[in-house]
């Protein structure tokens, strides 16, 4: 035997071994590390969603009692009153002279009632006679008291702590009784935001639906509030039903005009749930069918979902998932249907690892 005959024999053993080595690693890969995330139960229907404007809970308009010219208006929009603060005064002129003309018509009536009654007495005028007096008298005060009461309201005082949100008349115009000067907001009820909506869209919500509220000035922070108010009637110009959402807990510096947004979720979603996952487990699709992974028994097992609808970072699922059941979030791209998995805590390996698989 030569020494190639001697070698063919070896160098084939090598050569079978190494294949069956081969095919060992890839009948058993290595594990793909994933994040898992069990689905929840959520709301049916996706949370209803709007633009509004803060405002104060109440709005008062604020006017004279009596008609006349302003003279001056001690307040501008946007400055803050306390209960008792004079805001606004009339011309008081007029009215000043009209209280000394009523008092001394009055006293004039008495002074011929008592002189009335002492003729009365030795009978020299007759009892109707006094009776006319003592309507006169009567007639004369209270035409005295009508012009106290106009001295008494010729001016505007808050009645509530709050903030002035609007001037409706300027020093120099004449108003008449009852006519607004001012819009007062008063902050002792709080804070809400004013809203409109469509007709399909009020027809979810009842009074106390909870809402998320966010604002332009408090970037990041989501402030929690309630459905106060549904308009049973829409406005004649926009078509739109107007609403109300009060804020449960308004920030220090929170001021009427303050543009939020609205996020609420409707009773009628949160009494019929669907599940909902994360966006990330939701691996590819079409349509309205999709699919994920669950993790079982250390491997990836494909689900296919039907998707209702997209909130926010999170998919609600109409079907093919249970509440509870761990799907895969980071590294779920990258898997197969039964490949094994290896479940880890951080994201970034996670995700480090599935890139490089």
């Amino acid at each position: 035997m030569t020494r190639l005959q001697f070698h063919i024999p070896f160098v084939c053993a090598v050569l079978l071994l190494g294949a069956c080595a081969r095919e060992t690693a890839e009948i058993a890969p290595r594990p793909t590390p994933v994040r898992v995330q069990p689905a929840v139960a959520g709301p049916a229907s996706p949370a209803i969603e709007t633009n509004g404007i803060v405002a104060t809970r109440d709005e008062l308009r604020l006017s004279f009692l009596v008609g006349g010219v302003i003279a001056r208006i001690d307040v501008e929009a946007g400055q803050t009153v306390r209960a008792g603060q004079q805001l606004a005064t009339l011309e008081l002129t007029d009215i000043d002279a009209q209280v000394a003309q009523a008092r001394q018509l009055a006293e004039q009536a008495q002074r011929e009632l008592e002189r009335g009654e002492r003729l009365h007495a030795d009978q020299v005028i007759s009892l109707e006679q006094l009776e006319q007096l003592r309507t006169q008298a009567a007639l004369r005060r209270a035409q005295l008291e009508s012009a106290r009461f106009n001295r008494r309201h010729a001016v505007i005082v808050a009645p509530r702590d709050g903030v002035v949100l609007r001037r409706l008349a300027e020093d120099g115009e004449t108003v008449a009784a009852g006519q607004p000067v001012l819009v007062l907001g008063a902050r002792d009820r709080g804070y809400i935001v004013r809203a409109a909506l469509a007709d399909r869209e009020l027809v979810q919500l009842s009074i106390g639906d909870p809402a998320e509220i966010r604002l332009d000035a408090w970037p990041g922070t989501v402030f929690s509030g309630r459905v106060v108010e549904l308009a049973r009637a829409a406005d004649e110009r926009s078509g739109l039903f107007p609403i109300e959402v009060q804020i449960d807990d308004p920030p220090p510096g929170i001021a009427s005009g303050l543009v939020a947004k609205l996020s609420i979720s409707p009773t009628v979603a949160r009494e019929r749930q669907l599940t909902h996952v994360p966006i990330d487990a939701v691996v590819e699709g079409e349509g309205r069918t999709a699919s994920v992974f669950v993790a079982h028994d250390g491997h990836a097992q494909r689900r296919s979902v039907q998707i209702a609808f997209f909130s926010g970072d999170s998919v609600a699922l109409a079907g093919g998932l249970e509440p509870g059941e761990p799907v895969v979030t980071a590294g779920a791209l990258y898997l197969e249907d039964g490949a094994p998995i290896e479940i880890v805590d951080d994201p970034q390996i996670a995700a480090e690892a599935s890139a490089g698989s």
